[in-house]
């Protein structure tokens, strides 16, 4: 049972979550915040296993939220919920621990989907946010006109070009199985290179490796 605490200050989007939880197999909703400070409150007494966590909230905002909460319980995952789609608030709630990134508009069953993801350290971005961040980032500007190049060539992190291959995959939310799968090479394979890219990219999570690839521009 993955135990989830809910922050969110928008009371209909909250009753609305809150209803698709209870009824949502092996999720148990543990309580409610509508704010930052309650919401950090409430996952110190609790430690719940995932937080989903709005970014608009009154008094402090879900970001700095996240951070706080991270730093006394850097086991906890974080799903950020919101409306908000700025590069920045993608890459400031990943700086701060989040292991997830979902849109209000996601379907029930994205959102529920998200939740396992996270809980069983998979992390998850929402695909059009994924989409948004790559477009912007693959831009041709005259600092990444030799980026082809710089990818042939392993690129300054030392990942090998199947490597590559592997982290590219990472970035569409394929599973080692899938990547197996579609690189045609066993999962244990598929294992030791996302093992070996994490290493790397100094990052610890797959959510964490795939905002480094698209903000470096590795894939």
């Amino acid at each position: 049972m993955i135990n989830v605490l809910l922050i969110e200050d928008h009371e209909l989007y909250r009753m609305g979550l809150s209803m698709l939880l209870s009824k949502a197999e092996d999720i148990n909703l543990i309580s409610e915040a509508a704010d930052g400070i309650e919401g950090i409150k409430k996952a110190r007494e609790l430690s719940p296993d995932v937080i989903l966590m709005d970014i608009g909230l009154p008094n402090i905002d879900g970001i700095e939220a996240t951070f706080r909460i991270k730093e006394f319980d850097p086991e906890v995952k974080v799903l950020i919920f919101t409306s908000r789609d700025s590069e920045n608030d993608v890459f400031e709630a990943f700086k701060a621990g989040a292991d997830g990134y979902i849109m209000k508009g996601a379907t029930p069953e994205q959102t529920i989907s998200a939740i396992k993801s996270v809980y069983e350290g998979i992390g998850w971005i929402d695909p059009n946010i994924a989409r948004m961040v790559f477009s912007n980032l693959q831009k041709p500007t005259a600092a990444t006109v030799s980026q082809p190049e710089i990818k042939k060539n392993g690129n300054s992190y030392g990942l090998t070009e199947r490597e590559l291959d592997v982290l590219e995959l990472m970035v569409e939310g394929l599973t080692n199985p899938e990547i197996a799968d579609k690189l045609v090479i066993t999962r244990a394979t598929a294992k030791a290179h996302v093992h070996s890219i994490l290493q790397k990219l100094c990052v610890t999570t797959r959510t964490q490796a795939t905002v480094t690839a698209m903000k470096e521009g590795l894939v």
